[in-house]
């Protein structure tokens, strides 16, 4: 039977919701993501769709508390940002993003684990559990890995070399899956993944969506950045500029655990129209909104 880690992160709190309102990010040379508004419950399978270059990871990065905004509001499981930045990040864990969180060709799957569950324990580990014996932390740690490898659904016994197997020789939807894997050890609230779709076959597209949907069903809520969202997912769909776009409205899925609203458009526009669960919500940029103003806004706030 397929274990999966618990709902709750390290404080014994849910996934974080999510509460977005006219955000925007601005670079340089014009605005990555702007008038982003929707809402998700705790759980909820968000999917950021739209082209490459439409602010997708900008606003991946920016809900996860890697990026400043500089319009709108957001709370993250009730922290406000970008005031509280730094404390997102906590709850927050990213999977693959490339540039900020990119898995080593030259590691092993062993060594990525063994190496993120080092820095869990140093960096968010409780003093009480510092003074563990040896023995029992190792025993523990163990626990936590075998834990995350069921939830991400990736079997080492089945990698040409184990546990031994380079990343560089891992098929795509196995790297996926190590990148989740490696996020879920820290028991985030909230779940990033950029490019979920990017060069899988259709059947392994099918097994990565299956995945993120387990995740999320466990409690922990998942952003996940693609090319064409699935339609169970709430889908906020970054578009080019248009002029006559207004906003949309989605409502709650059936199982009242995605969205409860999810509004974009213009800032002048108030017109809103109600859409089925699972529906496009578009968001509109400014007719400056390009690829290199993503490309400076993430080199000005910090891929940290």
């Amino acid at each position: 039977m397929t274990t999966r880690p618990s709902s709750e992160g390290e404080g014994g709190e849910p996934g974080a919701a999510l509460v977005v309102e006219g955000l925007g990010l601005k670079g340089p040379r014009g605005w990555a993501f702007r008038e982003v508004s929707f809402r998700a419950g705790a759980g909820s399978l968000v999917a950021l769709e739209g082209p490459s270059g439409s602010g997708r990871t900008c606003l991946l990065l920016a809900l996860t508390g890697r990026m400043r905004t500089h319009e709108g509001h957001a709370e993250v499981g009730g922290l406000p940002l970008p005031r509280r930045m730094a404390a997102a990040r906590r709850i927050a864990a990213l999977g693959q993003v490339p540039g900020v969180s990119e898995l080593d060709p030259s590691l092993t799957v062993a060594e990525h684990l063994r190496e993120r569950a080092l820095l869990q324990r140093r960096f968010d580990g409780s003093v009480r559990a510092l003074l563990r014996r040896p023995g029992t932390r190792a025993a523990e740690t163990r626990a936590r890995i075998d834990e995350a490898l069921a939830a991400a659904g990736l079997d080492p016994a089945a990698l040409p070399k184990g546990e031994r197997t380079s990343v560089r020789d891992l098929e795509r939807l196995e790297a996926l899956r190590l990148s989740i894997a490696l996020a879920l050890i820290g028991r985030p609230r909230l779940l990033g993944v950029d490019d979920t779709d990017l060069k899988l076959s259709d059947a392994d597209r099918v097994a990565a969506w299956a995945l993120l949907r387990s995740v999320a069903d466990s409690g922990t809520t998942v952003l996940a950045v693609c090319s064409e969202a699935p339609a169970d997912a709430l889908r906020i769909t970054t578009v080019a500029a248009d002029p006559d776009t207004t906003g949309e409205t989605a409502e709650p899925a059936p199982d009242g655990r995605t969205a409860d609203t999810a509004r974009t458009g213009r800032g002048t526009k108030t017109g809103a129209d109600t859409a089925t669960p699972g529906a496009d919500a578009k968001t509109t940029a400014e007719d400056d909104t390009t690829e290199e103003g993503a490309d400076d806004a993430l080199a000005e706030t910090g891929r940290a």
